[in-house]
């Protein structure tokens, strides 16, 4: 590890840990990011949902309503300026039943609260012209406009890039095993010995045991298990919205939406585990998502499926975000950070930084960050096997690897030359697409292990 104290240490470089630590490259401080994986956005972040939240049903009041409010308009703008692919497709929230349609006011009450007032209850037939592959016993919707679907790994990995390129230092493989507190916060971790003046504690799923490490118990991540079938390319038309359930105490419930890749995504469950580690999938558990699509959509269930997968969310025994600062300790946990952390992430960081300025950090001097450019992953934007010009001036962009999901070499190569290459061939897959496909790598992946080892040599 480097000699010499940070500034600000944030632990985590999932898409809150690297939004925060994007943020703090504003100031003329030492920083630096960690993480014990290999790579930036690989836990929770790499299997979000990928909705980009208006916060239109979050608890009215709450600072969560409020940071993914903030957070939505703020990373709208960011992407369209990196080049982060979204698609503002809106969201119906269907209703199946008396009682779901009975609380389809109330949701819209809780919308305007939380300042979205443009919601309007739909129809049965409203709501089946809106969406005709619709399952029988549609009882209406309410429509939420500003609903996206977004890429959440070219965002942190936008985010990361920035804070790198800004003067940030990451260090991967580098698990905290320990902390004392002096003068200064002294983490013991897998790498060394790092030393800092400030502390963040963007941990994910590992949050509450950082926060013990400073001898805090403010809050228990019970880990909560969402599993995902994700279809092929060939079930985009059937959905033109993001169907979203009535919600329920876990959460948004099961839900049918495009993703910006091309694909139909249908899930999450919501199992609350012991294990933070559990991320397989279960029979019973896809069982129950086809069940459950099979109402949602019915011809859905016809379609190809690319991909099963599972995420875990950072549930609390809190219905709010435990984001709590530390000033005695110069220290702050970013805690409790559920699927809408992605939406609220900027607005996250904001909030971080004014509260470590609270604890004394010095914030005098911020600066504009140059702008980064993402590669295209989103299928409504052009990507390079698609653009004559760009292949006539460098044939690479025109030689396919993936034919699944139509990457080219010149993509891959890019990729492994970038300001933060892969650390293995799924960082990679995050960054270009390639073996994400139906046949999920069984032809490329070869060919795409080859490339990932030359380009690491």
């Amino acid at each position: 590890m480097p000699g010499g104290a940070y500034d600000v240490t944030v632990v985590g470089a999932g898409v809150v840990g690297s939004a925060i630590a994007r943020e703090l490259a504003r100031l003329p401080l030492r920083i630096a990011l960690l993480d014990a994986r290999d790579d930036v956005g690989d836990g929770t972040s790499k299997a979000n949902t990928a909705i980009l939240h208006t916060g239109f049903d979050a608890v009215p009041g709450s600072l969560e309503a409020r940071l993914v409010r903030e957070g939505h308009g703020m990373l709208s703008a960011y992407a369209a300026e990196c080049g982060i692919p979204v698609e503002p497709l809106g969201a119906l929230l269907v209703a199946w039943d008396e009682e779901q349609r009975a609380a389809l006011p109330r949701l819209a009450d809780k919308a305007v609260g939380n300042g979205h007032p443009g919601t309007r209850i739909l129809s049965a037939e409203e709501t089946r012209a809106r969406e005709p592959e619709l399952g029988p016993g549609v009882l209406g919707a309410l429509d939420v406009p500003g609903e996206a679907v977004i890429c959440p790994w070219t965002t942190t990995l936008a985010y990361a890039t920035q804070a790198v390129r800004t003067g940030v230092d990451l260090h991967l493989d580098c698990r905290v095993e320990k902390v004392d507190f002096d003068e200064l916060h002294v983490l013991r971790t897998s790498r060394g010995t790092l030393r800092t003046r400030h502390l963040v504690n963007a941990a994910g799923l590992y949050a509450d045991e950082v926060d013990r490490l400073l001898g805090h118990t403010d809050f228990t991540v019970t880990p909560r298990r969402g599993q995902l079938i994700v279809f092929d390319s060939l079930a985009r038309s059937l959905v033109r919205h993001i169907l979203l359930p009535v919600p329920g105490a876990l959460g948004k419930g099961v839900l049918v939406t495009p993703t910006v890749h091309g694909k139909v995504m249908l899930g999450p469950t919501a199992e609350d585990l012991d294990d933070k580690t559990a991320t397989g999938s279960t029979t019973e558990g896809i069982a129950s998502l086809r069940e459950r699509g099979r109402r949602i959509l019915p011809a859905l269930l016809e379609e190809e499926v690319t991909a099963v997968y599972a995420g875990l969310r950072a549930a609390t025994e809190h219905d709010d975000y435990a984001i709590r600062a530390h000033p005695a300790q110069r220290y702050v946990t970013v805690g409790g950070i559920r699927s809408t952390g992605l939406s609220a992430s900027m607005a996250i960081a904001a909030h971080v930084v004014e509260l470590l300025a609270d604890g004394g950090l010095p914030t005098s001097g911020a600066r504009d960050l140059e702008p980064v450019r993402m590669p295209n992953l989103g299928e409504a934007f052009p990507r390079p096997y698609r653009d004559a010009a760009l292949i006539a001036a460098d044939p690479e962009y025109g030689r396919i690897v993936c034919h699944c999901e139509r990457v080219t070499r010149g993509e891959v190569r890019d990729a492994l030359a970038g300001t933060i290459p892969p650390g293995s061939p799924a960082g990679l897959r995050r960054r270009t697409r390639a073996g994400a496909g139906r046949c999920q790598g069984f032809h490329c992946g070869a060919a795409v292990r080859a490339l990932f080892e030359e380009g690491r040599r």
